[in-house]
C-alpha cells in the first residue's frame, strides 16, 4: 500500500483534499489527521472492519478501547445515554477541546471493537480546524487513537505518522505541528464523583472549578481499561528511558557513570548538559518529538530530568512514567 501525504492549508484545494479523505473513510479504510493534541488514526466508528484496520496498522491490543471523535456536543448526544448533569457541564465548558468524557454508550451505536466490549465509550470534540472540517464533511463518528505504532511515542508531526505508518495506511492529512503535544484528559462521568482516568492538558483543578470534586485513578493494570493509556506501556523510545531527579550534580554524575561504561547517553531536560552525547528539550509540547529524536541517535540510554515542580504536572509525569515503565536511575 502506498501512503500519500496531503498538505491541508490555504495553498491547496482543501475541498478536493477532504473529498479524497472522506472517500477513503467511507470505503472502510483509515486516514491519519491532526488534532490539537496529537495526530489521530481515524476510521468509521460504526464499521467494525474499518476499526479493525486501526488495530492492525498500530499493532494495538484488542482490549484497549478507542476514543471516538465527533463534530459537536449535539452529535455526541446521539450516541450516548444516561448522560449526567456533570458530563453536560463539561461539554459546555471544555468542548471543543482536549477533554474526553467516558459515558454510557447507546446500545449498538458503535462497532464493538471500538469499546472493547464495554458498555461505555470515550467521546470528545477536537479543537482543530482540520479535524472538525473532516468530521463535518464525513458526517460519521471517527474512532481515532494516536497515529503511531502501539507503545511508541505519539506523533505530533505528519512526518512522525509517516515514519510509523508508511505502507500501512493510504492517507495522511498534514496540518502542521500539533499545539498541545500530548493526548486528551479522560474523565469517567459514569461514576460519582467522576474519575480522571488519564491526565492531560485539561487539569483536575480546571474540571473541579466546573463540576466540583473529581478523583484520580490509580490505573490498576489488572482491571479492564475504560480508557487508552491505562493498561500497557506507552510512549516508549527504543533505548531504555530512566527518570532522574535534578538534584545538584546528580545528572552530571550519571552521565559520567554511563559513559565510563562505554555507552552513549541522551538527556531530556530544560537545561543542556554539555557532557551528554545528546540533549533534547523536555516539556509537554516537546516530549514526544524529543523521544522520537532520541530514536534517530545511537544513544544506549536516555535520562529524563525530573526538576522541582515537574511532579506536580500530572499529565507530563504520567507520560514520562509510562515511557520509562516507572524506572528511576540511581
Amino acid at each position: 500500500m502506498k501512503t500519500e501525504i496531503i498538505f491541508v492549508d490555504n495553498d491547496v484545494d482543501e475541498e478536493e483534499s477532504y473529498a479524497q479523505a472522506v472517500e477513503i473513510l467511507l470505503s472502510g479504510e483509515v486516514v491519519a489527521f491532526p488534532t490539537e493534541t496529537v495526530y489521530g488514526l481515524g476510521a468509521d466508528a460504526t464499521n467494525a472492519e474499518a476499526v479493525g484496520r486501526i488495530f492492525e496498522a498500530k499493532g494495538r491490543p484488542a482490549d484497549n478501547p478507542l476514543i471516538v471523535h465527533v463534530d459537536s456536543k449535539e452529535t455526541a448526544l446521539e450516541y450516548v445515554q444516561e448522560v449526567s448533569a456533570k458530563a453536560l457541564q463539561c461539554m459546555d465548558a471544555f468542548w471543543p477541546g482536549a477533554l474526553t468524557l467516558i459515558m454510557q454508550e447507546r446500545p449498538g451505536a458503535f462497532a464493538k471493537n471500538v469499546t472493547a466490549g464495554l458498555e461505555t465509550v470515550g467521546i470528545r470534540v477536537p479543537n482543530h480546524p482540520v479535524a472538525l472540517s473532516l468530521l463535518r464533511k464525513l458526517q460519521l463518528p471517527l474512532a481515532a487513537p494516536s497515529a503511531n505504532t502501539s507503545g511508541k511515542p505519539s506523533p505530533t508531526l505528519a512526518e512522525h505518522v509517516y515514519h510509523d505508518m508508511e505502507g500501512r495506511i493510504p492517507l495522511i492529512l498534514d496540518g502542521g505541528a500539533t499545539e498541545i503535544g500530548i493526548e486528551s484528559t479522560v474523565l469517567d462521568t459514569t461514576c460519582e464523583p467522576p474519575v480522571i482516568l488519564r491526565p492531560g492538558k485539561v487539569s483536575k483543578e480546571q474540571i473541579e472549578r466546573v463540576i466540583g470534586t473529581v478523583r484520580t485513578s490509580s490505573g490498576n493494570k489488572n482491571n479492564v481499561p475504560k480508557s487508552p493509556g491505562m493498561k500497557y506501556m506507552h510512549y516508549a523510545p527504543t533505548a531504555p528511558l530512566y527518570l532522574i531527579e535534578n538534584e545538584e550534580g546528580l545528572i552530571e554524575k550519571a552521565i559520567d557513570y554511563i559513559q565510563e561504561k562505554g555507552k552513549t547517553v541522551a538527556v531530556l531536560s530544560k537545561t543542556e548538559y554539555p557532557a551528554a552525547d545528546f540533549n533534547f528539550p523536555l516539556s509537554m509540547e516537546s516530549l514526544y518529538a524529543s523521544l522520537r529524536k532520541c530514536d534517530s541517535t545511537d544513544a544506549d540510554l536516555i535520562l529524563a530530568s525530573v526538576e522541582p515542580g515537574l511532579q506536580e504536572n500530572d499529565a507530563l509525569m504520567n507520560r514520562l512514567e509510562k515511557a520509562a515503565d516507572h524506572k528511576w536511575f540511581s
